[in-house]
């Protein structure tokens, strides 16, 4: 069965499982703020039409100054890309040949990248259901590696690593001449500040991946940024097409930066209905990942393979994500994101409907 690689796009999901859509379904499977985009880029969006005459900004100049100003890092230690895909691909060239380790479970499209630059390849696996970093074996590992690459927040898990562990793998990466990219996509939904931006200073071996289309629910318009020492930038920048990013990425990314009560706004509501997700999970034998963000993983005590249950749900106007194409995972969980009240609230209905 060859399930679509990544979230969103349901009707491809349902194709793959020969199943009817229903002509009303809430889409689980994409991990964006259930509010959507702040109200403001809507407003300004028919000002903005203009632009599509004339060639945006190559270097990203004003959203480059404002996103460096706000993660405390100089200009030059930030590029703006097409969104994290491009970003990913680009450090794949850089590393182009290179012997790269992928902790997993972990996005898939580190390894796509690297495949294609004809990096060699290992990973390093997670226990299944806990998900927390052994640094030592990692450690151990570094001196016949060039990168590795480390999703934290995780993504599918939601898990964040403990400080100390990540501290230890980035001096150690310094040490030993490793490049640890972290991919911090989706760390605007926590409520701490959870970034490892302020150690690029120390850290000449750490790359940092950021997306702007998660928390302000843009993913068609494609943003995000990397942050690094100026000489790794330098080096990627010289990889990236020209005129990469769009004229309208670049000013609604300017304008939703400056939404902060979207973003407060958003992280309570993601707190609360986790808070109460994970109590209907624990009352109903459900198992579900310690996420600390917007999305989690969740099964079925009951099921080695959770595929007739996304079946159910998906009949039932649920979409999840499956989870077949980790590495680690291999469909024995399946991702859901945290929407809005109601729509979490009808999920539980379909959960408790699945129980009956």
């Amino acid at each position: 069965m060859a399930l679509p690689s990544h979230g969103s796009n349901p009707h491809y999901l349902y194709e793959s499982l020969n199943l009817s859509q229903p002509e009303q379904f809430i889409d689980f499977s994409a991990n964006l703020n259930p509010f959507g985009p702040p109200p403001a880029l809507q407003e300004k969006w028919t000002e903005a039409y203009e632009l599509i005459t004339t060639y945006p900004d190559p270097n990203a100049s004003s959203l480059t100054s404002k996103l460096a100003t706000q993660c405390h890092v100089e200009e030059n230690q930030l590029l703006v890309g097409n969104g994290g895909a491009e970003l990913i691909t680009l450090i794949g060239r850089f590393l182009a040949g290179g012997r790269v380790c992928i902790v997993q479970p972990a996005f898939s499209e580190y390894e796509a990248a690297c495949r294609s630059a004809g990096c060699d390849l290992i990973d390093h696996t997670l226990k299944d259901g806990e998900w927390q970093l052994d640094p030592e074996h990692l450690i151990e590992k570094m001196d016949h590696l060039d990168a590795i690459f480390l999703c934290t927040p995780n993504n599918p898990t939601g898990v964040v690593y403990e400080r100390d562990s990540m501290m230890a793998l980035l001096r150690e990466s310094e040490k030993r001449n490793c490049f640890l990219i972290l991919d911090e996509a989706f760390v605007d939904f926590l409520s701490d500040d959870a970034t490892y931006a302020q150690a690029i200073p120390t850290f000449s071996k750490l790359i940092i991946l950021r997306s702007l289309t998660k928390m302000y629910a843009i993913p068609g318009l494609r943003l995000g940024y990397m942050i690094a020492h100026s000489g790794i930038i330098s080096s990627i920048k010289a990889l990236q097409p020209h005129w990469s990013v769009n004229a309208l990425a670049l000013i609604a990314g300017e304008l939703c930066i400056d939404q902060e009560d979207h973003m407060t706004k958003t992280c309570e509501l993601i707190e609360k209905e986790r808070r109460k997700l994970h109590q209907f999970f624990k009352e109903n034998n459900y198992i579900h990942s310690t996420s600390s963000v917007n999305f989690y993983l969740l099964k079925d005590l009951n099921l080695d393979d959770q595929t007739p249950l996304l079946r159910f749900l998906m009949t039932n106007g649920i979409v999840p994500r499956h989870t077949e194409n980790f590495p680690g995972l291999e469909g024995r969980w399946l991702r859901f994101a945290i929407r809005t009240k109601d729509e979490n609230r009808t999920l539980m209905e379909v959960l408790g409907k699945w129980r009956r």
